[in-house]
C-alpha cells in the first residue's frame, strides 16, 4: 500500500482582490484544531473590525473531518461555503481562511460574491507555503568508498535527499525515505553494493521537503 502524502499550509499568506470597488482581504494561517481556528477567526476581526464582513472556512485532520465556515452576515451561502469549497478542491489540509470585505457600494449579486469570495481565497493560497506531508523513515547506510558511488546514483534514481554524511575510514549517508519506498530501496543498495552496505533505521516521523531540504514536522 502506497503513503499517502497530504498538502498542508507551511506558511500562511494573504491576497487581495477587488470587485466593483469593494475590497476582498484573504489571511490564511495554519491550524491543527477548531481552537486555533477559532482564536485566529477572533484575531482577524479584531484586526478588521471596521470591515463591513470578515467571513471564513477551516478544515483540519487527515481526513479533512473538520470542516467549518461562515457567512458573516452575506447571504446564506455566497461566502463561508464557496471558500471552503476551494480549500477542499485544492486538497489541503489544517488551514483557516478569513476574507475580509470592505463594502465598494455596489451589489454584487449572488453568483458575484461566490466568484470574489472564492477569488480572493485562491489568490491567498497563491501567496502562501503549501508543502506534502509524508511518512517516513531516516535510514543511515554505511558503505566503504568502493560502493560510495553507486548508493548516490541510486539515490539520485529514487529522488531520496541526503540530509547528512560523514566520511571517515568508511562513509554514512543519513536520507529521509517514505516509509513505502524503504524496502525497495534497502533492496536496491543491497542488490547494488554486492550486499556490503549496512542499514541503521530510524523510528517512524512525519517529513517534507521545503526549498529542497528535509523539514522534520
Amino acid at each position: 500500500m502506497r503513503n499517502k502524502s497530504i498538502k498542508i499550509l507551511y506558511q500562511g499568506g494573504s491576497g487581495e482582490i477587488v470587485e466593483k470597488k469593494s475590497r476582498f482581504i484573504a489571511t490564511l494561517e495554519k491550524i491543527e484544531t477548531e481552537e486555533e481556528a477559532l482564536s485566529f477567526i477572533a484575531r482577524m476581526k479584531k484586526q478588521y473590525w471596521d470591515a463591513r464582513h470578515n467571513c471564513y472556512a477551516f478544515v483540519a485532520g487527515k481526513n479533512q473531518e473538520l470542516q467549518r465556515c461562515s457567512d458573516d452576515g452575506e447571504p446564506n451561502g455566497t461566502a463561508g461555503r464557496p471558500m471552503l469549497d476551494v480549500l477542499l478542491r485544492e486538497d489541503v489540509h489544517n488551514l483557516a481562511v478569513v476574507v475580509t470585505r470592505y463594502f465598494g457600494g455596489t451589489l454584487l449579486g449572488t453568483g458575484g460574491l461566490v466568484r470574489a469570495y472564492q477569488k480572493a481565497v485562491q489568490e491567498g493560497l497563491k501567496n502562501s507555503v503549501i508543502i506534502e506531508k509524508t511518512s517516513g523513515r531516516s535510514l543511515v547506510i554505511g558503505t566503504d568508498y568502493n560502493s560510495i558511488g553507486k548508493i548516490q546514483y541510486i539515490l539520485a534514481q529514487q529522488e531520496i535527499l541526503t540530509m547528512d554524511s560523514s566520511y571517515t575510514d568508511k562513509v554514512e549517508l543519513k536520507v529521509m525515505v517514505p516509509t513505502d519506498k524503504l524496502e525497495e530501496l534497502k533492496e536496491a543498495i543491497t542488490e547494488g553494493t554486492n550486499g556490503t552496505a549496512h542499514f541503521e533505521v530510524g523510528e517512524p516521523v512525519e517529513f517534507a521537503v521545503v526549498e529542497g531540504k528535509i523539514e522534520l514536522l
